[in-house]
C-alpha cells in the first residue's frame, strides 16, 4: 500500500513540513498507518451515510458530505481547499475550477428539480 502524495503546499496549510504528510487530528507522522487510519474511519463514515444519506440540496451539500466522511482525521475536512495538491503526480480539481463547478452543479440540480 502507497500513499505518495506531492504537495504544491509552500505554507505547508495541509502539511507538515518535516515529514511531509497530510496534517491530522491524531498526529498520525506515518503516511502508511494515516492511509490506514484514513480508510477505517472514512468506511465508517461511508456505512452512516447508506443508514442516513445527506440529501444533496445544492453545490454546497459535497463539501458536507466531504465533512462527514473526513471529519474524524482532518479539521479541514468539508472546506473547499487552499492550496493545489496531487496524489502520485496527478492533481486533485484546481483551485480555480471550484467557483465555476459548483454554479455548474447548482445549475444541474435547479434542471433536475424542474
Amino acid at each position: 500500500m502507497t500513499n505518495d502524495y506531492h504537495y504544491i503546499d509552500p505554507d505547508h496549510a495541509y502539511t507538515d513540513p518535516k515529514i511531509g504528510i497530510l496534517r491530522n487530528r491524531e498526529n498520525i507522522d506515518d503516511a502508511q498507518l494515516l492511509l490506514v487510519f484514513e480508510s477505517m474511519k472514512v468506511s465508517i463514515r461511508l456505512e452512516e451515510l447508506q443508514a442516513n444519506p445527506i440529501k444533496i440540496k445544492n453545490s454546497s451539500t459535497l463539501l458536507e458530505i466531504h465533512k462527514y466522511l473526513f471529519q474524524d482525521i482532518y479539521l479541514w475536512a468539508g472546506k473547499i481547499r487552499t492550496v493545489e495538491i496531487s496524489k502520485g503526480g496527478r492533481p486533485f480539481f484546481p483551485l480555480s475550477h471550484f467557483r465555476n463547478a459548483f454554479i455548474f452543479i447548482d445549475t444541474l440540480i435547479a434542471e433536475y428539480r424542474q
